[in-house]
């Protein structure tokens, strides 16, 4: 079991039960404040505080669906986030290029509406890639599992981009 997982009692898989990770958060948040520290000496307060930034990145990480699936194929050896993995299906590159192209439209004629109906569009493929993710890590299918991550990022990329174009 991993340091983040095990950190925060979870079993190790892309599918957490985020009650019980906040709920965990909360409690070990509590216990390593470095308030709780102030009148100890000086390593302890720094060891308060290292805690406290491990339990932040490791809550910031598992609550993401999209961090935790890197984490988890990070584990196996698999960067799903390395830079030389940049090929995607001809869909997938056909898709984007749609997107994009409709994006670029809405800004240009600041259609707000055709932009909040793309982010909705795309929010619902991200959805889709999720459960898709959740099912490649069920079956052990780390690299289907590491191109999916890919994907679903670069339509997180696509999202934040018509959300700075909305008013």
């Amino acid at each position: 079991m991993n340091q983040y997982f095990q950190l925060f009692q979870l079993p190790e898989k892309f599918s957490v039960d985020i009650a019980k990770l906040d709920e965990n958060y909360r409690l070990l948040a509590a216990q390593c404040h470095p308030d709780k520290f102030a009148s100890k000496s000086a390593f302890e307060q720094k060891q308060a505080m290292m805690m406290a930034a491990t339990v932040n990145e490791a809550y910031r990480i598992l609550s993401n669906p999209l961090d935790r699936a890197a984490y988890l194929l990070q584990q196996r050896g698999i960067e799903a986030d390395a830079p030389e993995h940049t090929q995607f299906s001809p869909e997938f590159l056909m898709q984007q290029m749609q997107w994009r192209e409709e994006i670029e439209d809405a800004r240009q004629t600041n259609n707000a509406d055709m932009l909040t109906h793309l982010a909705k569009d795309i929010k619902h493929k991200q959805q889709q890639l999720l459960q898709a993710l959740n099912t490649a890590f069920e079956l052990d299918h780390w690299e289907q599992a590491a191109d999916l991550v890919r994907q679903a990022r670069f339509l997180t990329k696509l999202i934040a981009e018509i959300n700075l174009s909305l008013p």
